[in-house]
């Protein structure tokens, strides 16, 4: 069985189903779990269909493979409702997030990785797989992952090494232009009236530095939308050309997810969030606070104007 991370996104999917059907090539029986359903945005993701919420009530799995999940707990309730399975399976942990705390019998945390789909692109030959196998599948698979974790190709976590794998994965067939046109250029229009309500929300502090905007509760409903359009909001606000923090603030009632975005070579992401028990990597991170939002923004604002504070001035 793969697991990947609620509220997936195309490293979590592509490194997931990528490692469930490579072990399918080899003559297992695998299932690709996930909490949440498939946004529609990755249809073009060869297979992804192929993930449930639960796996299949006669699979007795003898291996659990975890992708690109910071913390076990990411996983969401597929926890809970296969406690015994958890507790039982031996875990293989694959990700690239440095907060990783090694919660598996085997844990191959690699923050260099620019995506977890770069790490199990590595795996391949050692399956005895080629990039090209299953008819392009995985390299399109595995593409999209890298091309949404490195804002295609534009984040400093880009590696020579990531170049690399990516030209192999578009050597055997990975649709660049599409995977981006579909990722980064193509929204429907009740998210466009999503972005429009929280950039209208757009504070500053710190002469610019620290920019934020809040996602309330009714605006998905206010803008038609669905919860997973509001993927690509925080890297909307991160594009200010002041802020050192970019933050966005998800108000959930009883708790409050927030994401940070920071510029490379300041503040790292990972120390304002595990303030409040998250993680992620030193330029992209978030944690949700469980108290509620007029109590957490505060809060986190205060730790972001300090921690803004104690940059070098240039």
């Amino acid at each position: 069985m793969t697991v990947c991370h609620r509220d997936p996104e195309a490293d979590a999917l592509g490194s997931a189903l990528s490692v469930a059907l490579a072990l399918e090539a080899r003559g297992a029986r695998v299932n690709a779990v996930c909490a949440d359903p498939v946004p529609d945005m990755y249809d073009f993701m060869p297979q992804v269909e192929r993930f449930r919420s639960a796996p299949e009530a006669d699979l007795d799995p003898d291996l659990i493979v975890v992708c690109d999940c910071g913390d076990l707990e990411r996983i969401g309730p597929v926890l809970t409702e296969q406690a015994e399975l958890f507790a039982r399976v031996p875990i293989v942990d694959i990700d690239h997030h440095v907060s990783n705390p090694r919660f598996g019998a085997f844990d191959w945390v690699d923050a260099e990785a620019a995506a977890t789909c770069e790490q199990v692109a590595l795996l391949l030959p050692h399956l005895g797989l080629g990039f090209d196998a299953l008819g392009g599948d995985l390299a399109q698979d595995l593409a999209a992952g890298l091309v949404i974790d490195t804002a295609n190709f534009q984040h400093p976590n880009t590696t020579p090494r990531t170049l690399r794998v990516a030209s192999e994965l578009l050597a055997a067939g990975a649709q660049l232009p599409l995977i981006a046109r579909r990722i980064y250029r193509t929204k429907p229009n009740a998210q466009l009236r999503l972005f429009g309500r929280v950039l209208a929300r757009l504070e500053s502090s710190r002469d610019g530095r620290i920019v934020w905007s809040v996602l309330l509760e009714d605006d998905l409903a206010k803008a038609g939308a669905s919860p997973q359009m509001s993927e690509g909001l925080i890297d909307l606000l991160a594009q200010s050309d002041t802020a050192q923090i970019a933050l966005l603030f998800k108000d959930l009632g009883e708790t409050v997810r927030f994401s940070v975005r920071t510029r490379d070579g300041g503040v790292d992401a990972t120390v304002l969030t595990a303030a409040f028990g998250g993680g992620g990597h030193a330029r992209a991170a978030g944690a949700t606070v469980a108290m509620p939002f007029g109590q957490a923004q505060p809060a986190v604002l205060e730790l972001a104007s300090r921690l803004v504070a104690e940059l070098p001035v240039s």
